[in-house]
């Protein structure tokens, strides 16, 4: 397969713009949203003003991500009077959480869930026809496994694969179980179907994608498993030259066979995100994520005693119902126990409808939130250039990218870690390529090397 045949279509015709907001999982779903609207005789387009249809795909996991999504339609209201028959929809996770107060705010005239993808063509049409157009039911069964997804991304050599959709986590903070449903496994064989075909593509860095991957379990009428160790596997077996990473672990399911199964296959990346949220028991027990302090060290010493090379990021919240200054310091000790390589840090933002909505008290000060965010911070600042540190002077197989944003006269690419590197450009090497490159200096962010073959 070719490319240009996972591109989307452009040209003349209707004309379809997509936002998209929040996760990779919605990066992956606004691919399926364009598959799904090409085969309706919509074209892509980036240039909001040629629009025919606006569709925004959106986040609920914080407020603040609403809030944005809520500036950005106000603005669409000079679109809506420049263009007489423009249609906005919003999509996504927002959708589905704030369904009447969207229908009322007067730009918006589709709201759809994230599995109503499918009923987007009869939607659009609705609102042409001068009606909104409304579909926020959960699916048990929805995975848009037969969906070829548009890719959207600019270099052709990293995608994303959705291999489940939903959760059955219920952390207290989440929104996630109310917007998007239960959990449920895509086929593995069109898991595999869709890497061969980003492989023959040029694509070199697949990212299996679900809210909790080591949840992923596919059990056909005829018997037998494919669980999540098991799919890694397979995937990783359509070339030694495709790449492999995943997101997002769940420390409680990450097993033995699922580290074993890394270890053991030198093409699937060694990056593990495991989000500990907090190092307190007690802040665990309180946000139900259902494992304990002990038990997560427990997992990354499992992880690097079969990968001592193995990079960990991680999610931390500050501020989360009733968190002491004992209870932060305990998470500010885990940071410095595990060194995070990396880390999504976050002040604690009540979602409505969650657990600790409806159970607890968003008692903690912003003030106080803001503080310890920025220790954690400061301290994650630390920890990730003592991190890259550490890789100075080391050679580190690279998967080219592109160029670097800095200058056209070097090109950036990542380690198997995840880490991003900046070299000088040299004759013959182009996106999709792997070259080793030695490690010569760096930033908290950004290593930087030297081409070595």
């Amino acid at each position: 397969m070719k490319l240009e045949e996972l591109r989307p279509l452009v040209g003349v015709g209707r004309q379809l713009y997509v936002e998209t907001y929040g996760c990779q999982m919605n990066v992956s779903d606004s691919e399926i949203l364009v598959s799904i609207m090409q085969d309706e005789g919509y074209r892509y387009t980036e240039n909001i003003a040629e629009a025919d249809v606006i569709l925004v795909n959106t986040c609920s996991i914080r407020d603040n991500a609403e809030q944005r999504i809520w500036g950005r339609l106000n603005e669409f209201r000079r679109y809506k009077k420049a263009r007489k028959n423009l249609v906005v929809g919003v999509v996504g996770c927002m959708a589905e959480r704030l369904r009447e107060e969207l229908l009322n705010d007067g730009v918006v005239d589709i709201v759809a869930g994230p599995d109503a993808y499918r009923d987007m063509p009869r939607l659009v049409a609705m609102a042409i026809g001068g009606s909104h157009g409304v579909n926020v039911e959960l699916s048990q069964e929805e995975t848009y496994g037969d969906i070829r997804p548009v890719r959207l991304d600019k270099n052709g050599v990293n995608a994303f694969i959705s291999i489940m959709r939903g959760c059955n986590n219920f952390c207290a903070y989440c929104v996630v179980p109310y917007t998007r449903g239960r959990e449920r496994s895509r086929d593995p064989y069109t898991i595999v179907r869709e890497a061969k075909e980003l492989f023959e593509a040029g694509y070199r860095d697949v990212t299996l994608l679900g809210q909790n991957v080591n949840s992923y379990s596919w059990k056909p009428e005829d018997g037998g498993e494919v669980d999540f160790p098991d799919l890694v596997a397979m995937v990783a077996d359509v070339s030694p030259l495709l790449r492999v990473r995943f997101a997002t672990s769940h420390p409680k399911d990450l097993s033995d066979k699922l580290i074993d199964v890394m270890a053991s296959l030198p093409n699937v990346c060694r990056a593990v995100h495991l989000p500990a949220q907090s190092g307190s028991n007690r802040m665990l027990t309180a946000m139900n994520r259902k494992y304990t302090r002990e038990w997560y060290l427990g997992r990354l010493a499992a992880i690097r005693r079969k990968m001592p090379d193995c990079a960990i990021s991680t999610d931390l919240i500050a501020g989360f119902c009733g968190e002491t200054e004992e209870d932060h310091a305990q998470t500010l000790l885990l940071m410095r126990e595990v060194g995070y390589d990396s880390a999504y840090m976050f002040k604690y933002s009540q979602r409505p409808g969650t657990q600790a909505a409806r159970h607890m008290e968003d008692d903690i000060p912003e003030d106080v939130k803001t503080a310890r965010l920025n220790e954690i911070i400061e301290l994650q600042n630390e920890l990730s250039l003592a991190s890259n540190r550490r890789d100075m002077g080391k050679c580190f197989e690279v998967l080219v990218e592109g160029a670097s944003r800095r200058s056209c006269k070097q090109l950036c690419g990542r380690t198997s870690q995840n880490k991003m590197v900046v070299f000088d450009a040299a004759d013959g090497i182009k996106a999709g390529d792997y070259i080793v490159v030695k490690i010569t200096d760096c930033t908290l962010a950004t290593l930087f090397g030297e081409i070595v073959k």
